[in-house]
């Protein structure tokens, strides 16, 4: 199971309308792994400035890896973290996610982040079984 969804947001959910503010809650409490992770970044990207802020470690197992692979492989999980924090989110690798700001000026180091290209020299050995 991905979230650990509480009966009221499940209840919302069946009425047909669902606060996004108690969605991304729930996915903060759920995945709090991946939710550091990119609020870290975020915090990061704020900081330092530049086109984007990324994190090359790997997770320090696999509970954490599932988590960074449920956040950002979901489309409502990833929307709601995008739209939450402000940002673009990418991905390679089951590990390096990389925020992007939401000015058009990055574009293009975006489109090189998310590349076949990009996908193939961010490759190595060690992250063959990941």
């Amino acid at each position: 199971m991905s979230l650990d969804v509480s009966p009221a947001l499940l209840e919302q959910a069946e009425r047909g309308e669902v606060d996004e503010a108690d969605f991304v809650d729930c996915v903060r409490t759920s995945l709090p792994y991946a939710w550091e992770m990119i609020s870290s970044l975020v915090a990061q990207l704020k900081v330092d400035g530049g086109q984007f802020a990324d994190n090359q470690t790997p997770p320090p197992d696999e509970q954490a890896r599932g988590q960074l692979l449920r956040a950002l492989a979901s489309d409502a999980i990833r929307g709601a973290l995008q739209r939450h924090f402000g940002v673009r989110l990418a991905f390679q690798n089951c590990h390096r996610v990389a925020v992007f700001p939401l000015d058009a000026s990055v574009d293009e180091r975006l489109a090189k982040f998310t590349s076949v290209r990009g996908q193939l020299l961010n490759q190595s050995p060690e992250l063959r079984d990941c």
